[in-house]
């Protein structure tokens, strides 16, 4: 009972959030972890831990699921040398940034000392970023669909590219300092668990797509579905490959294949609406989660260190956008300009990363620094960055002639 008072309580605040939210038109997920913040301030609801089993067990695949179902494959193969651009070998290089950047502010006396694989460990946990607060913005303002597409498909790819990292350098960790593996090893390390998770991503939405054109009923369609969403998931995880990768191919092959060969119309709106809802759902219980879990006064005791850690996050991610723009500029899929900044400051961070850093060993070197600090880049990131979204987003789009506002927003 003690669970299930909780949840109901998180769901009539999310409601009256959602409402209030609207009335005064901030964005949703910015007002949730605001809420989470003073609630948990006041400490009069028992929250339940939001540890790596329950993100991983309900969040996290229904939430990966319902925003790969949208992405369309042919959108996705107009950008894809973009999209994977930023999400792999750009993730990579915004690790290895901030990672440098992190262990030069220690040496430089302004952050507690680390070690190497203390700030590669950081580097990679807060590298995945969340579109949740931003993709719901620009629909709103009415943003260029091909902008919203790379938002979406780079976040989408690149928690899969962070969380691979972040177990082969939490490995690396609890090898101890002896262990300095050999790069191709760690290479064939992340290729074997990306491609894993993309085998069995497909392999499982297929085989559900093969059910569903046997079957004609809305409810049995929705339940495969969700069969894809965590079935897919769990088996790569069982299997040692990456279950965020797995869950995102499982929702692209759903959303593009099986809901055109499979699904009647019926059956379509109802998977769309059942899963628009779960979004909704889970969304709000995480975010006011994370508010909860964010405790004020640790954050104010550390932060210098949480401002220098985040503003190595945002320099290495700035670098890594306008980096990979300039390399995009000779190619059909160019981004413009215009577009290079908004993809700088709405790479939010969210609850992954909090899960990620939570999911540390107790032995881990430098665990409670890692803890605290990404808890604070995490609450500056959605606070700051998401507010800084909004209005830069809404000017952009008033602007006569603006990049964004040349796109028609149905267009990819």
């Amino acid at each position: 009972m003690h669970l299930v008072n909780t949840f109901i309580i998180l769901l009539v605040v999310a409601t009256l959030v959602a409402a209030l939210s609207r009335r005064i038109r901030i964005p949703y997920t910015i007002a949730l972890v605001s809420v989470g913040l003073a609630l948990g301030a006041i400490g009069n609801i028992p929250a339940p831990p939001l540890n790596k089993e329950l993100l991983f067990a309900v969040f996290l695949p229904g939430l990966l699921f319902e925003a790969a179902y949208h992405l369309k494959a042919d959108e996705f193969w107009r950008n894809k040398l973009a999209i994977i651009s930023l999400a792999v070998p750009g993730v990579v290089v915004a690790i290895a940034l901030t990672a440098l950047l992190v262990l030069g502010a220690a040496s430089a006396g302004w952050l507690p000392s680390v070690g190497w694989r203390s700030a590669l460990l950081f580097a990679s946990l807060i590298a995945a970023t969340d579109p949740v607060a931003v993709v719901a913005l620009f629909r709103e303002l009415g943003v260029a669909r091909r902008l919203q597409v790379l938002v979406e498909g780079e976040s989408l790819l690149n928690d899969g590219t962070a969380v691979v990292i972040f177990t082969i350098a939490l490995a690396v960790a609890e090898g101890g300092t002896a262990v300095t593996p050999a790069p191709l090893h760690l290479i064939g390390q992340f290729l074997l668990m990306a491609g894993g998770g993309v085998a069995v991503g497909m392999i499982t939405a297929l085989g559900v797509t093969w059910c569903m054109r046997r079957v004609d009923d809305p409810a049995t369609e929705i339940t495969l579905t969700m069969i894809a969403a965590y079935g897919s998931f769990a088996l790569a995880e069982s299997l040692g490959v990456s279950g965020v990768i797995a869950t995102v191919c499982a929702g692209m092959v759903c959303g593009s294949y099986a809901e055109r060969m499979a699904m009647s119309s019926s059956t379509r709106d109802a998977v769309v609406g059942f899963w628009s809802y779960v979004s909704f759902m889970l969304n709000s219980i995480v975010f006011l989660l994370l508010g909860l879990q964010i405790h004020l006064p640790a954050l104010v005791h550390d932060w210098l260190a949480i401002v220098l850690s985040y503003l190595a996050v945002t320099i290495g991610r700035a670098i890594m956008i306008f980096g990979v723009s300039a390399l995009l500029r000779p190619t059909r899929e160019r981004i413009p300009g215009g577009w290079q900044a908004l993809l700088v400051i709405g790479g939010l961070r969210g609850a992954l990363s909090m899960v990620l850093a939570l999911s540390l060993p107790p032995g881990t070197p430098a665990r409670d620094q890692i803890v605290t600090i990404t808890f604070g880049v995490v609450a500056v990131s959605i606070l700051l960055q998401g507010s800084a979204t909004a209005i830069v987003a809404a000017r952009m789009v008033r602007r006569s002639g603006s990049e964004i506002g040349e796109a028609n927003p149905q267009v990819a």
